[in-house]
């Protein structure tokens, strides 16, 4: 087995809708044929390939060096994006590629480094001057994964608290029941209706902010 010690990230720079209709594997088999076909080369030249949804490929065995990035493939492994087409070393990985692509790529990298104890991550832009692979890679790297969009008012944390004061309102209405009797019992429950009613007005509240935006 080869020494590796450095991942070196790159893309196809395709288009993002390009072979949308095929699988990951017939996008893989193609890529394969630019480079032994078209560039003469023995396999293909990435050892991963990551497509739109996340699916993770294989290609170039990875005890064999690959053919990715001059003067720097006996030691590397190859990870290629699909996607990327016009993209400039300045631009964000957001620009160019997807959330799924995001948390593959980034998963693939920790496995990679547990497995090999890399050292180094990198961008072919780094090493030549390329865009590929759309993005600068030490940026990406220090930025962590953003949070997930909320897309459902039962999301939002101000909507679940609101239920939860709903909800304890009620319980303490059924206590009351259950452990009082008379006039203690009486004010209980009005404490606890009051607190229902509270906790509804605020709900409603907060789900019209929710559909005015605020989240």
């Amino acid at each position: 087995m080869r020494q590796i010690d450095e991942i070196i990230i790159h893309c196809t720079a395709t288009r993002p809708n390009w072979w949308e209709d095929k699988t990951t594997e017939e996008k893989v088999a193609e890529v394969k044929r630019w480079h032994v076909q078209d560039n003469n080369w023995s396999d293909l030249g990435y050892h991963y390939l990551l497509d739109r949804d996340g699916t993770q490929a294989k290609g170039r065995p990875i005890e064999k060096a690959g053919a990715h990035c001059k003067g720097h493939n006996s030691n590397s492994i190859g990870i290629a994006l699909f996607g990327g087409h016009g993209s400039s070393e300045r631009d964000t990985f957001n620009e160019h590629y997807t959330v799924e692509q995001n948390k593959a790529l980034r998963e693939l990298l920790a496995d990679l480094s547990d497995t090999y104890g890399i050292k180094k991550i990198t961008g072919h832009n780094q090493y030549a001057p390329k865009a590929c692979p759309g993005f600068d890679v030490p940026r990406w790297l220090a930025r962590k994964p953003a949070a997930p969009v909320r897309t459902k008012a039962v999301q939002s944390k101000t909507v679940q608290a609101s239920a939860t004061q709903v909800a304890t309102g009620a319980g303490g209405a059924v206590a009351a029941v259950a452990a009082l009797d008379g006039t203690a019992q009486l004010v209980a429950i009005g404490g606890s209706v009051l607190v229902i009613l509270l906790g509804l007005w605020i709900m409603r509240e907060r789900l019209k902010g929710w559909a005015n935006g605020r989240r």
